[in-house]
């Protein structure tokens, strides 16, 4: 019972978390360029992906509880059903020739709704290897829609979870200086860079991968509604992310959440299970060069509207709700 009061005071308190963002009195700055000539991203069959987008009816929908897609043989997409969790985060699955790394476990703990750990061991049996292969587990960063299935791999064989606290994830990676150095991951063969990324949540990170040249960036950019808790310190991490793509080649920029609609600037909204006409995943790396910019000229935090994503900052009461929760997920 008190583990049912705490998991309903969450619930409400990251509800009102989101409701209280949303209505941010800052300046808005729109930056849409719908009708332009704007640089889109090359179509791919990562960009063309329909994934699955939830029912009008949850009662009666069929789909998997998890959407597995494949880039190839070593590189995984999983998608959250999102009658499971309005959320729906995307998780990473990279393999090495030692190791194979999983980014985020989900917003749903129960392995019977949200079967994650036999869907990844499946993929591992798949790639011949899913009997004393290496599988380590980090996050993006501390909010629960990307650790909840943290207990599904709990004490499983050769499973190393990294705790989703800045500390654990600090020392794991061996930060000397954060959050101004890169740290790296290596894999066998697939050597990852790790980017510190704080400014939606303190301990955010996002993750290079050479072998896709895919950017993971979690929920610091995404085709969504951002939310800021720590402007300078997003501000720092954007110009990070804008400095690292112009020194490496990268071919998609991919996030955590899908929350816009196919149409130009405009989102889903907060909580919606269904999203038949949302937007593709990828994002590319003039959207992190453009934001760059315009977090450069804002005197002060504001709302930024652009095509593929929106940026918000939360103000005093969003803040002092979002450390309350945080109180009740340590």
């Amino acid at each position: 019972m008190g583990v049912m009061i705490v998991v309903g005071l969450f619930g409400f308190l990251a509800g009102l978390l989101v409701l209280v963002s949303k209505s941010t009195s800052s300046e808005t700055v729109d930056l849409r360029t719908a009708g332009s000539d704007a640089t889109k991203p090359e179509p791919s069959p990562l960009h063309q992906k329909q994934w699955m987008h939830g029912a009008a009816d949850c009662e009666s929908d069929t789909d998997p509880a998890i959407d597995v897609f494949r880039a190839d043989r070593t590189s995984y997409i999983l998608r959250q059903n999102k009658c499971l969790s309005y959320e729906a985060p995307f998780i990473y699955l990279l393999f090495g020739e030692d190791r194979t790394l999983l980014l985020d476990t989900g917003a749903t703990k129960s392995a019977a709704e949200f079967p994650l750990y036999r869907t990844v061991q499946s993929l591992l049996a798949e790639f011949g290897e899913a009997a004393d292969r290496e599988l380590v587990v980090v996050h993006s960063h501390h909010h629960t829609d990307h650790y909840a299935g943290d207990s599904q791999f709990a004490g499983q064989p050769n499973v190393t979870i990294v705790e989703p606290t800045g500390a654990a994830m600090r020392d794991f990676f061996a930060f000397e200086q954060w959050p101004d150095d890169e740290a790296h991951l290596d894999l066998g063969g697939r050597r990852l860079t790790v980017i510190p990324t704080p400014g939606h949540q303190e301990d955010a990170i996002s993750l290079y991968d050479p072998h896709t040249r895919w950017l993971l960036t979690g929920d610091t950019i995404y085709p969504g509604y951002v939310i800021v808790k720590h402007w300078d310190a997003y501000t720092q991490s954007v110009a990070r992310l804008a400095d690292f793509v112009h020194r490496h080649e990268v071919g998609a920029v991919l996030g955590a959440h899908i929350e816009m609609t196919d149409k130009p600037g405009e989102i889903y909204p907060i909580g919606t299970i269904y999203q038949p006409d949302e937007a593709p995943l990828v994002l590319a790396s003039d959207d992190i060069v453009a934001l760059h910019a315009a977090l450069e000229q804002s005197d002060a935090p504001s709302k930024l509207l652009f095509d593929g994503f929106v940026v918000a900052p939360m103000g005093a009461m969003q803040r002092t709700v979002s450390t309350v929760v945080g109180w009740f997920v340590k």
